[in-house]
């Protein structure tokens, strides 16, 4: 049995009370809790999917895959009154570690989303190139410490709202087997002026070299390479 406190639109929505007690039979992930309120409370369920409604596990915005244990702390978070003209955040969208590629034209739109302030979106995206050092390509394998990597990714994230004047920054790095000419990484910064987002967006992917432990390895036609660092 797990409680979820309901926030705003949601207490209305199941019936203007203040929480939900549920019983999860089938799993024990946010998709699983999702799936329930699907069935008892299908106007939750659906702006949950449209992602109107966040939910957070212990005061943490969570995604499909969150575990939830017993005594965890479920919230529904509609969107935020904060007159800020932005919406609520979903942190997993926004930093991201994933096996398959990504749409450049949908991550801009969800950054230009988050603001009507912003005025100027600058924009890293890195590309498997079939040499490097001297030497043929033919493709290239990512590996990461799952879980530690999106760490670092929410801190380099943290840290630039924090230390330059952006409204926003998005950063996706892929992880697994990747030919030639395909998608890497991608960075958006999304700021009032263009200056302070090309200064964040050149900040944020020479810190992710340096601090993220994710892992290059280069298949050659001479064998493999551990790449041990690359600009």
């Amino acid at each position: 049995m797990v409680t979820i406190k309901l926030f705003g639109m949601t207490k209305m929505l199941a019936g203007n009370q203040g929480s939900l007690s549920l019983t999860l039979t089938n799993g024990r992930r946010v998709k699983d809790l999702v799936e329930l309120l699907d069935g008892g409370y299908p106007q939750i369920g659906e702006l949950i999917h449209k992602k109107k409604v966040l939910v957070s596990v212990n005061q943490e915005i969570a995604h499909e895959e969150t575990e939830i244990k017993d005594g965890d702390e479920i919230a529904l978070l509609p969107p935020f009154a904060g007159g800020s003209g932005m919406e609520p955040i979903d942190e997993s969208q926004l930093v991201r570690v994933q096996r398959k590629n990504f749409s450049i034209d949908q991550e801009l739109e969800r950054v230009k989303r988050r603001s009507k302030r912003i005025g100027g979106i600058a924009t890293f995206l890195g590309i498997a190139r079939d040499r490097s050092k001297g030497r043929d390509v033919d493709s290239i394998t990512f590996e990461h410490y799952a879980g530690m990597a999106e760490k670092k990714l929410r801190e380099i994230r943290e840290r630039a709202l924090k230390d330059f004047d952006i409204l926003e920054l998005l950063i996706i790095h892929r992880y697994g087997e990747i030919t030639i000419g395909e998608n890497i990484v991608l960075i958006i910064a999304g700021a009032e002026h263009r200056a302070e987002a090309f200064q964040a967006c050149k900040w944020a992917i020479d810190e992710l070299k340096q601090i993220t432990p994710i892992w290059k390895l280069e298949h050659t036609p001479e064998g493999e390479v551990w790449v041990e660092e690359h600009p």
